[in-house]
């Protein structure tokens, strides 16, 4: 296995964890993230320290999650995976999303790296 099928592996499996800080452990200090749903990015943050204090917050919102990896596909320095999300919600939303409900989805998240093979960017597709 390559080193960015690793990485990427245990990005998602410290997400499954609820394991921010296994999470971030090859990121770049710089890290920009982006949240795009139906085309449109809902959320973009910069920088280390705001990625993690973001994923610290979001675990409050989730009893359960998991992201299995469909398919991964490596181009020169980005790397893509599919992906099947199944969470269980652990509050009620302001879009009407209630405690216990459950969330099947189906996405794509797109791992940029640098020559280090730290991950520069990180965008999450819905």
């Amino acid at each position: 296995m390559d080193a960015r099928t690793q990485i990427i592996k245990d990005y998602i499996k410290a997400y499954n964890a609820f394991d921010t800080d296994n999470m971030i452990r090859d990121f770049d200090e710089m890290i920009l993230f982006e949240n795009v749903q139906n085309g449109k990015v809902n959320l973009s943050i910069r920088g280390l320290e705001a990625f993690k204090r973001q994923a610290d917050q979001a675990k409050d919102y989730f009893e359960k999650r998991q992201q299995t990896i469909r398919s991964v596909q490596h181009d020169i320095n980005v790397s893509e995976i599919e992906v099947d999300y199944y969470a269980v919600l652990a509050m009620d939303f302001p879009n009407g999303l209630k405690k216990g409900e459950e969330l099947k989805l189906q996405g794509k998240s797109i791992f940029e790296f640098n020559e280090n093979n730290k991950v520069i960017k990180l965008t999450d597709l819905s």
